[in-house]
């Protein structure tokens, strides 16, 4: 996504998500909330929203099946933590994209109760509101919608997740693609991915200003990789939190990463 039209899904995000603050006059003009409250409001949908506040919230407390519903290799190079992806429904075109509801009856066993959340490629995307009217059709009872999707995700902040296939068919295509190794520097000298640069959680405001980060464009893809997800998350969570847009990290060991490379019949060391 280009830096204009990024600008631009915020701006519109602030315009369209302006819902009542606890306790105030819903019909008062001008109320607003903080964005991270935000939904965009939709009128005429059988489902619900829900704001990134609640999703964030939602996840922690792992209460919901988080159902990321674009196509695996969007969902395998950026998704949010947490989240699935299914089988699309056979037979339809690329523009009519949807998750297969058999597919979803797997991970929930069968049990039309589930609460369920849909995400997709933001306001504009029509995957989640399609799914959702399936599987309303299917007897489910609970299911809400992220609309804001993935490009508000990023926009407020949070760092997605990346599988270990999707970062090497990315670096093998992009050029541009930066990896960051949050290990410690012992860990990071003895081997890490090709070009990789080390920034440990808590060296961002550093890294800015030594060249180790992508100043001159915040879009840059940015891949964050560590000993473990803790530590690659808290690094890759920092690194966004200061104003990168396109920033996911890998659950696994840089040992698991490699080694999946070097299986394939690629080097996978620098």
């Amino acid at each position: 996504m280009g830096r204009a039209a990024f600008l631009l899904l915020v701006a519109a995000t602030l315009a369209l998500g302006r819902v009542p603050a606890s306790g105030a006059d819903p019909t008062a003009p001008g109320i607003a909330c903080p964005i991270a409250q935000a939904i965009l409001g939709e009128v005429g949908q059988p489902t619900p929203e829900i704001s990134t506040d609640k999703m964030v919230r939602f996840l922690a407390a792992r209460s919901r099946l988080v159902i990321d519903v674009r196509p695996y290799d969007e969902f395998a190079v950026s998704h949010i933590p947490g989240s699935v992806n299914t089988a699309p429904k056979p037979g339809l075109p690329m523009s009519q994209y949807t998750s297969d509801v058999g597919e979803i009856d797997k991970i929930a066993r069968g049990n039309k109760s589930t609460p369920v959340i849909l995400y997709c490629n933001g306001p504009f995307c029509g995957k989640s509101q399609r799914l959702a009217a399936d599987l309303l059709a299917a007897g489910y009872t609970d299911v809400r919608r992220y609309q804001l999707g993935i490009p508000v995700w990023r926009a407020l902040g949070h760092a997605t997740q990346v599988e270990a296939g999707a970062i090497w068919s990315t670096l093998d295509k992009d050029r541009t693609a930066v990896v960051i190794d949050a290990r410690e520097a012992g860990a990071f000298q003895s081997g890490s991915l090709p070009g990789a640069r080390s920034v440990r959680s808590g060296e961002v405001a550093k890294a800015k200003d030594d060249g180790r980060l992508p100043m001159l464009d915040h879009n840059t893809r940015i891949f964050v990789i560590g000993k473990d997800e803790t530590e690659a998350a808290a690094a890759a969570e920092e690194i966004a939190r200061n104003a990168f847009h396109n920033v996911s990290f890998f659950a696994g060991s840089v040992e698991t990463l490699k080694q999946g490379r070097e299986h394939a019949g690629a080097p996978g060391s620098r």
